[in-house]
This record gives structure tokens, C-alpha cells and sequence, in this order.
């Protein structure tokens, strides 16, 4: 997986203070992507361990809220592969730090067994790693610039460890 920036100390996606990162390769291609230099896989650097080990090290701060995964699109199969090893290493080393993630793909497209597009073995094991999903793609007709951490009114604030609980998506307040 390669990604496309990192931004240390960013309080634009998601609450609090953040380290949030943008991988590369999206199939989506939303009409007016704010990011779209990582729709190519191949855009930007190699994710390494010393690329791993670098965010890590700007979590650990105690101002600092936790982490955002972003793109390009980290729930591309993909980028799935990568992105689950290290978020299980954030929260075994940083597990009180919140983890968020924004996807194009809607909980229900990645709860969806038969969705080969974004579902792996991977999918479920992310999902119950994270705290928050921003989901569903940008829509530049339902754009709305007065919205809380999301682009577009189709896209969603979904707290995921109580939807796991609960089996029905749960929105966070911030989605009024």
C-alpha cells in the first residue's frame, strides 16, 4: 500500500487532535474528490514500518485524540491487507487513542459477505477495531460545507462499537 500525506496535529477529520492518514487507490472517483491524486494506487510513498513507526510516535502525545485513516479509500481490499495489521498495532500499543476511518463504501456495503468489491476476510476485524466510520461516498449535488467532518448529506457518523452492539447503525450526534 502506498499513501499520499501525512498530517500530524489536524483537527479538520475528526474530534479532538489527530494524526490522520491518506492512502492511495480508490476505485470510487466521487465527481469533485477533494483528494483525487490518491484515487491511483501507485500515488505517493511506500507504507513501511518506518512510515508506521513515525505515526505512532505523533499518537502518543497526550493531546493528541487518535487516529483518522483516510485516501483515497483505506477499505479497498487492497489497502484492507495493510491497513488491518496496523490498526491492530495502534491499539495494542495506544488503546485508549480513538481510531476513525472514512469510506466511500456504506456499513452495509462492508457488512455485505457477497460485496467483493470492499468485503474481505479483513473487513469485520477492521470494523471492530475502529471507533467511528464516515461512510458513503461524496456526493457533489448533496455537497454542504456547514456539515460536521463529512462533505456531503448522503454520508453518514456512524459510532461503530455501538452498532456492532446494538445491530443497528448508530449515528454520532454530530450528524445533526
Amino acid at each position: 500500500m502506498n499513501y499520499g500525506e501525512i498530517k500530524t496535529t489536524d483537527i479538520a477529520n475528526g474530534t479532538g487532535v489527530r494524526t490522520s492518514l491518506f492512502v492511495s487507490g480508490c476505485t470510487h472517483h466521487c465527481e469533485e474528490c477533494f483528494n483525487a491524486d490518491t484515487w491511483d494506487f501507485n500515488y505517493g510513498k511506500p507504507f513501511t514500518k518506518e512510515v508506521e513507526d513515525e505515526i505512532i510516535d505523533s499518537l502518543r502525545p497526550a493531546y493528541v485524540t487518535g487516529l483518522t485513516v483516510l485516501g483515497g479509500e483505506p477499505m479497498e481490499v487492497v489497502n484492507q491487507k495493510v491497513v488491518r495489521p496496523f490498526l491492530e498495532r495502534v491499539k495494542k500499543e495506544l488503546p485508549n487513542k480513538t481510531i476513525w476511518i472514512y469510506s466511500g463504501y456504506t456499513w452495509e456495503e462492508l457488512n455485505d459477505e457477497n460485496n467483493k468489491r470492499c468485503h474481505s476476510e479483513d473487513t469485520a476485524a477492521i470494523l471492530n477495531l475502529i471507533d467511528v466510520l464516515v461512510d458513503g461516498e461524496f456526493v457533489l449535488s448533496l455537497k454542504d460545507i456547514s456539515l460536521k467532518f463529512r462533505g456531503s448529506s448522503n454520508q453518514r457518523i456512524i459510532l461503530v462499537p455501538e452498532t456492532i452492539r446494538e445491530g443497528k447503525i448508530v449515528l454520532s450526534e454530530l450528524n445533526l
